[in-house]
C-alpha cells in the first residue's frame, strides 16, 4: 500500500465517521429540542412532517458510511486489486455530490456543513487515484 493510498483511507474514514454522525444527527437526534434547533426548527408540531425527510436522510448518510468502510476492508484486504478502491471512490463521489448540493443550496448558513461533508472524500478520491 502507497503513502497516498493510506492517506486517502485516512480521509475516507473520515468521512464516513462523519457520515455516521450525520445519521445520528439526522435519524435520532432530530426528536430532541437539541437536534430540532441544530436544524432551526423551533417547535415540536413543526418537526413532526419534517421527521420523515430527516430519517431518511439519515438512512441514506449511514448508507454512504458503510459502502466506503466495506471498500476501505476491501483495501485492506488486498490493496493492489482495484474493487476496494472502486467501491472507497463511488462513496466518496456520492458524498462530495451531496456536499457540493448543499453548498449550492443552502450557503451561506449551511457552507461549513457543506465543506466538512464534502471534502473529506474528494481529498480521499484524490489520494486514492494518484496513489495506484
Amino acid at each position: 500500500m502507497t503513502a497516498l493510498q493510506l492517506i486517502g483511507l485516512v480521509l475516507a474514514g473520515m468521512a464516513a465517521t462523519l457520515h455516521v454522525a450525520f445519521f445520528v444527527l439526522e435519524s435520532v437526534l432530530f426528536r430532541l429540542p437539541l437536534g430540532r434547533r441544530l436544524f432551526g426548527v423551533r417547535a415540536e408540531a413543526d418537526s413532526a412532517p419534517l421527521r420523515l425527510f430527516a430519517v431518511n436522510q439519515g438512512v441514506y448518510n449511514l448508507a454512504l458510511a458503510i459502502v466506503v468502510a466495506v471498500g476501505i476492508v476491501l483495501v485492506a484486504i488486498d490493496s493492489s486489486a482495484v474493487t476496494g478502491t472502486a467501491v472507497v471512490v463511488a462513496g466518496c463521489a456520492v458524498m462530495v455530490v451531496a456536499g457540493a448540493a448543499l453548498a449550492l443550496t443552502a450557503a451561506p448558513r449551511l457552507l461549513p456543513a457543506a465543506l466538512a461533508q464534502g471534502i473529506p472524500p474528494l481529498l480521499a478520491i484524490f489520494a486514492l487515484v494518484a496513489g495506484r
